[in-house]
């Protein structure tokens, strides 16, 4: 392990006992609500982003209700994109299994999909309707996996059809990654086969590195797929705009 993997290391370990402290003091102060919960995600993030030494610049202005979709690269864009604003995600049931990081997207208010389940799919579903009502968005990735950055998979529609339901608006959210050394994003991408320690050392150790979230307008779309299209191409679009300088 580098000397900088290692610096980033400790950082993030003293992030995350940082973050254990706080909870247990949101804890004595009186119940916890999911709005309380998921501002202790943005300080956590906060924190982890800060103490690591990752940039990450918003461009937009981030919502402050409805559905968000975004093109999904990274665990990394769990971070930059709470960091951005207080949410709730919907996320693959597996996540909650990680150690430490599940725990916390459980106490957080995360929603967990079990892809392989019409009842989980359905009960995310009535979930994700009760979400949308509270003064806080609900974040998705409905490219349904992480990609290497090549490309923005076509969305799928089904969980954004609590959105269109209910008439909610829904913002696009388009995330990238710049290595100031010209190397590909696709590296900081990660995907299903790669271990999550391994990929996260090779993180830590990566060097002058930021991300860069931009956010488009809200709208209220009339059905689940010209939602799903839309914002697609709206994603795919903020992608290809220019990285950060």
């Amino acid at each position: 392990m580098s000397f900088l993997a290692f610096r980033r290391a400790v950082a993030l370990g003293f992030a995350l006992a940082l973050s254990i402290v706080r909870f247990w003091i949101l804890r004595l102060r009186g119940p916890l609500t999911l709005e309380k919960r998921a501002l202790w995600v943005q300080q956590t993030c906060l924190g982890i982003l800060n103490g690591v030494g990752i940039r990450y610049r918003v461009e937009g202005t981030p919502p402050t209700h409805g559905l968000v979709v975004a093109n999904h690269l990274s665990y990394i864009d769990i971070l930059v994109l709470s960091a951005a604003m207080p949410c709730f995600f919907v996320a693959k049931v597996e996540i909650g299994g990680w150690p430490f990081f599940g725990k916390a997207a459980r106490v957080g208010g995360t929603i967990f999909l079990d892809r392989s389940s019409l009842a989980s799919a359905n009960a995310v579903s009535e979930q994700m309707t009760e979400r949308l009502k509270l003064p806080m968005p609900l974040l998705l990735f409905p490219e349904g996996t992480s990609t290497d950055g090549s490309k923005v998979l076509r969305f799928h529609s089904r969980l954004i059809d609590p959105a269109t339901v209910a008439g909610a608006q829904i913002t696009s959210a388009a995330v990238r990654y710049i290595i100031e050394d010209g190397t590909p994003e696709a590296k900081l991408c990660w995907g299903d086969d790669t271990l999550f320690i391994t990929h996260l050392l090779m993180t830590l150790n990566t060097p002058g590195f930021s991300a860069k979230v931009t956010f488009g307008e809200p709208h209220v779309y009339p059905d689940r797929r010209t939602a799903a299209d839309a914002t697609h191409d709206e994603v795919t679009a903020m992608r290809a705009q220019l990285p950060l300088p």
